[in-house]
């Protein structure tokens, strides 16, 4: 029997089939095939299942995916975590005032989708609170930003409900992550897109200005007229994984595009001669931000903080 994984709730994996939805385990040859991974079954995977005579059902097969969201697990002794799996789109979720979403945190999701293929979309959330003519210029420059390297951008309110009726035509028919920092706004989103899933939100820390987790686990939610909505649990740092030196430009668009004016082949764009990204900097042809989150990706692999998969 195929379904579709729709919820992981840590032991226990929801799939979704032609006869319903069906709880089932994972089969323990999963975990022992190299997959350095926490979850070796990830939400949104097309999978083989398995009734036995007792009832108690099992996923005996992953179908290849189209693409998935990674990143580095919380748990040392893995390698990775995978967020979601064939995706039709991402969108990250990013508030600039209570609390800030940092622009590293944005690159590494950024940089990390690109690696594994996932079109994303910067949702930039809470813009009712941006009165200050200081806040209005900060978010023309954000946008702008990110506009001008080819993502697209949407500004929308949970709380106002402006951008919502846009979002929901964007999603229809369409398997969407929703992913960021835990406090910006997600769960009220979706909410504002599925009335009814009445998904558990929570006040923002007034100490540290930050989230406090209401997701435990992945999960899709059906989207009226065709789709799938993907929550996740809320993101506090994206460690990337995987990632050889030499590639870590290829995920940065607006740096790669320039690199391939550098003099050597193997130009990392820190020190070397006739490196075109380090002009590109001096000139303000690449943002400052963007550039600090592709040094902060290398000083990761400098201080060997990512294992090599066995």
């Amino acid at each position: 029997m195929k379904g579709l994984v729709i919820k992981n709730t840590g032991s226990w994996y929801v799939v979704h089939t032609e006869e319903g939805d069906i709880n089932c385990k994972v089969k323990g040859n999963f975990r022992i095939k190299g997959i350095r991974t926490t979850n070796p079954v990830a939400v949104g995977d097309r999978v083989d299942i398995t009734v036995n005579p007792d009832g108690n059902a099992f996923i005996t097969a992953i179908e290849p995916r189209d693409n998935y969201i990674i990143r580095k697990a919380i748990n040392l002794s893995k390698e990775s975590h995978i967020i979601a799996a064939n995706l039709d789109e991402a969108f990250l979720v990013v508030t600039l005032a209570h609390p800030v979403t940092s622009t590293t945190f944005i690159d590494r999701f950024l940089a990390t989708a690109e690696a594994y293929r996932v079109k994303t979309t910067l949702l930039i959330n809470k813009i009712d609170l941006l009165l200050e003519e200081e806040d209005k210029q900060y978010l023309d420059a954000v946008t702008y930003l990110y506009r001008s390297i080819g993502y697209d951008v949407m500004h929308i309110s949970g709380l106002t409900g402006e951008g919502i009726d846009r979002l929901r035509e964007r999603i229809a028919g369409k398997i969407s992550l929703f992913s960021g920092n835990s406090g910006v706004g997600k769960s009220t989103i979706i909410n504002d897109l599925l009335p009814g899933l009445e998904l558990r939100t929570a006040a923002i820390s007034d100490i540290h200005d930050t989230g406090m987790h209401t997701t435990t686990f992945s999960e899709m939610f059906p989207v009226p007229g065709g789709g799938w909505i993907i929550d996740t649990p809320g993101i506090k740092g994206f460690g990337t994984i995987d990632f050889e030196r030499g590639e870590i430009a290829h995920f940065f668009p607006d740096i790669f595009e320039i690199s391939h004016d550098c003099r050597y082949n193997n130009c990392t764009h820190t020190h070397e001669p006739g490196c075109a990204v380090l002009k590109a900097l001096d000139d303000h042809r690449i943002a400052q931000s963007r550039y600090n989150s592709y040094l902060s990706i290398l000083d990761d692999l400098n201080q060997d903080k990512y294992r090599k998969p066995y």
